[in-house]
C-alpha cells in the first residue's frame, strides 16, 4: 500500500484525521481596503485561518489657498503638503476588533483663503498617520519680486515604519509673472503641479498628495484644490 508524507512545516494532521495547513505558513490570502473617507471596524473573527496582518496606513493631503488678484497684479499660491504614510505588521494574537479611519483630503481655499488640513488616518491606535498641512496665504496682490514659503510636512505618526510626509513646493512672483507651488508626493501618490498661468489650484494623483496652489494674474478669483483622500490597505496572511 502506498504511503504519503507530509512535510511538518507546512501541515499538520488534526484530531479528525485531517490534513491541515499549519497557519502562518500559507502568506497573503486577501487584502482588505478602506478607501472612502469615514470609519470602519475590522474584525479578525472573519478570518479564521489569519495568522498576521500588514497594515498600510495613508493620511490625506492638504487642500491649497485660492488667489484673487487685483487686476494687473498677481498672487502665486504654494503648494499643499502630503499626508504622512505608517505601516506595520501585527501577529494575530496582538489583534483586537479594531477601528479603521480614512482621512479625507484637506478642501481648497475660496479666494485668497488658505486651504485646510488633510485627515488623520489609523488602523486601532497603533498605526496612525497625520494629515496634510494646508497651502498657505501669505502673498499678498502686487508686481513686486517675491516668493512665499513652501509648506511644511506633518510630524511622523505611529508603526513600525513611519514617514510624516512631503512638504508642498513655494511659489514666486516676478512683476506679472509667476509660479505656484506642487502639492507634496505622498507614499501613493503625487501632488498637484506647479502652474505658471491663471488658474485654479491643481488636484493630486494616488493617494494623500497635497493640492498644487492657484495663480491669479488676471484680476479673476480662483480657487485652490482640494488634497487626495487617504487610505487603509490591510493584506491578511494566513
Amino acid at each position: 500500500m502506498a504511503a504519503v508524507c507530509a512535510c511538518g512545516e507546512y501541515f499538520n494532521v488534526d484530531d479528525t484525521g485531517e490534513l491541515c495547513l499549519n497557519p502562518g505558513t500559507m502568506g497573503l490570502r486577501k487584502v482588505v481596503q478602506f478607501g472612502t473617507p469615514g470609519t470602519y471596524k475590522f474584525r479578525k473573527a472573519d478570518y479564521p485561518w489569519l495568522a498576521r496582518v500588514r497594515v498600510k496606513v495613508q493620511a490625506g493631503g492638504g487642500g491649497s489657498a485660492g488667489a484673487d488678484a487685483e487686476a494687473k497684479q498677481l498672487i502665486a499660491r504654494p503648494g499643499a503638503s502630503r499626508g504622512g504614510y505608517s505601516e506595520s505588521v501585527i501577529e494575530v494574537g496582538a489583534l483586537a476588533d479594531v477601528e479603521s479611519v480614512v482621512g479625507e483630503g484637506g478642501s481648497g481655499g475660496d479666494g485668497n483663503n488658505p486651504g485646510s488640513a488633510g485627515g488623520a488616518s489609523s488602523f486601532g491606535g497603533t498605526v496612525t498617520a497625520a494629515g496634510g498641512n494646508p497651502g498657505t496665504d501669505g502673498m499678498t496682490s502686487g508686481t513686486s519680486n517675491t516668493t512665499s514659503n513652501g509648506v511644511v510636512a506633518p510630524n511622523a505618526g505611529s508603526g513600525q515604519v513611519t514617514s510624516g510626509g512631503g512638504p508642498g513646493q513655494g511659489s514666486l512672483r516676478m512683476g506679472v509673472r509667476g509660479m505656484a507651488g506642487m502639492g507634496g508626493d505622498s507614499w501613493l501618490g503625487f501632488g498637484g503641479y506647479g502652474r505658471t498661468t491663471s488658474g485654479s489650484g491643481s488636484a493630486p494623483r494616488g493617494r494623500g498628495g497635497g493640492a498644487g496652489g492657484a495663480l491669479s494674474a488676471d484680476g479673476k478669483r480662483y480657487t485652490g484644490a482640494s488634497g487626495g483622500t487617504g487610505i487603509v490597505i490591510i493584506e491578511l496572511l494566513g
